[in-house]
């Protein structure tokens, strides 16, 4: 299996640096410090336009992934401005009160997003059983799922990604994400044999301090950097290489 990298941008510049740097796909966002809300239209319409496979994180708001029916109707419409955006995909997720996956809301979502791709996305590192959660992605017909393992970050979840990746087969991708860089990717890649992986490949950037200081941004924000990407590509070549020389 060819190893990919999707990396998450919020910004006009970070598509471009996606593209200068090879990424294998764009997850468009606002907001990354928050998790990544729905992007604007604009940056849909940008990440559609860029050669790179993009797709837009639908979700309208921080915090939980407990949506009510008058949320799930502003994703449908976000999801239709996707779609006519012209990108690739969505990416989106619900979970219910009682810690699994929201059936419903997902096959609303599913069907709105019909004949595009779609990631689960974290959601599925708040439900009780992610093996579960597992087999109603593949019935609902996601195309890959991005998680940590139930971890804040994919080192500390490495064990629970191989149970995942082990479950799902080859009946869906298992993408880890959450803290990657090109230092540890090797060491998760090898461990858990996923061959799928999300970035911000980003870089401290310090902001003005006069809008900083007018609430504006916070004093250093972070910037998707193309050698970063670079990096990260050129460890899943040379890992790619160790296993045919192997074989």
């Amino acid at each position: 299996m060819r190893a990919t990298l999707e990396v998450c941008v919020d910004t006009l510049e970070g598509v471009e640096a996606c593209v200068e740097g090879g990424a294998d796909r764009i997850e468009l966002c606002a907001a990354l410090p928050l998790g990544g809300l729905t992007p604007s239209y604009g940056l849909m319409r940008a990440g559609a336009k860029c050669g790179v496979p993009a797709y837009a994180m639908i979700r309208p708001r921080q915090g939980d992934f407990c949506f009510s029916m008058r949320e799930i109707a502003l994703m449908r419409d976000d999801i239709a401005a996707a779609q006519e955006a012209g990108l690739a995909g969505v990416v989106f997720g619900a979970a219910a009160v009682d810690g699994v996956l929201d059936k419903e809301a997902l096959e609303i979502l599913s069907e709105a997003s019909a004949g595009m791709g779609r990631t689960l996305h974290r959601v599925i590192d708040t439900v009780e059983d992610r093996l579960v959660a597992i087999d109603l992605a593949v019935a609902l017909g996601f195309e890959r799922i991005l998680t940590s393992g139930g971890a804040p970050s994919v080192l500390e979840g490495q064990d629970a990604l191989a149970a995942m990746c082990a479950h799902a087969g080859d009946r869906i991708e298992i993408m880890a994400g959450s803290g990657l860089t090109p230092e540890n990717l090797g060491e998760v890649a090898r461990s858990t044999r996923i061959r799928s992986f999300h970035a911000s490949c980003s870089v401290p950037l310090r902001s003005d301090q006069k809008i900083a200081g007018l609430g504006f941004s916070r004093s250093v924000e972070r910037q998707t950097s193309a050698r970063t990407i670079r990096d990260m590509k050129d460890v899943l070549k040379r890992l790619e290489l160790a296993e045919q020389t192997a074989n």
